[in-house]
């Protein structure tokens, strides 16, 4: 894992833009050079999102050339976990600010995806949203949840969730796709059948 470069921990839109922008990544990528990796993450929703469906897509672009092995990034990976699980009508659980979330229920859009609900909670930095209890995300879940959404999307990678998914999703009683659960779901995708996984909710119990 390599942590790429920050100029200004905030979710705002021109900070965001700044993130992901394709010198840190490169960066990111030439430390993991040694790693021997058989796919990449760029494991950061809000940084992709933020450049559009075509963007995102030529930052991943990007990233596979420079590493020279399939590469993805978390706003892909949820639109693609969608797909596989046949889900569209979803509910979004964002800590970011209402107009940062924007972009990302338009990126969802974009890929036929339709948002009945979204909750955001004007959270400024990772740092903050690093610092959320358990039981306060399992409250941002279940308020942003909707009688209409098949699933409930968790963005933001700084927000600890792999440990409580199983938590999350008996909250709501349906699936709960978190930023960090599609990184890693997508990452093993990029490089054969991913394996059933306990823990992890309906993603990683969903196999074919």
């Amino acid at each position: 894992m390599a942590i790429t470069s920050v100029g200004e921990d905030a979710h705002r839109v021109d900070a965001l833009l700044d993130l992901g922008k394709a010198e840190r990544l490169a960066d990111g990528v030439a430390r993991l050079s040694g790693a021997q990796a058989e796919s990449m993450m760029w494991a950061c929703t809000s940084g992709s999102f933020v450049f559009g469906p075509d963007g995102a897509r030529r930052q991943v672009d990007q990233v596979a050339v420079a590493a020279g092995v399939p590469a993805s990034s978390t706003s892909i990976a949820f639109a693609d976990a969608l797909h596989y699980l046949g889900i569209r009508n979803i509910a979004v659980a964002a800590s970011y600010p209402a107009d940062v979330a924007a972009h990302f229920v338009t990126f969802l859009s974009a890929s036929g995806a339709v948002v009945v609900a979204m909750g955001s909670h004007g959270i400024v930095t990772a740092a903050e949203v690093g610092l959320l209890a358990p039981d306060e995300v399992v409250e941002m879940v279940r308020a942003a949840d909707h009688p209409d959404a098949e699933a409930v999307l968790v963005p933001d990678t700084a927000m600890h969730t792999l440990s409580i998914i199983e938590r999350l999703e008996s909250a709501v009683g349906k699936p709960v796709l978190t930023a960090n659960a599609v990184t890693v779901w997508k990452g093993l995708q990029l490089i054969g059948p991913v394996p059933r996984l306990p823990g992890l909710g309906t993603l990683f119990r969903t196999a074919r």
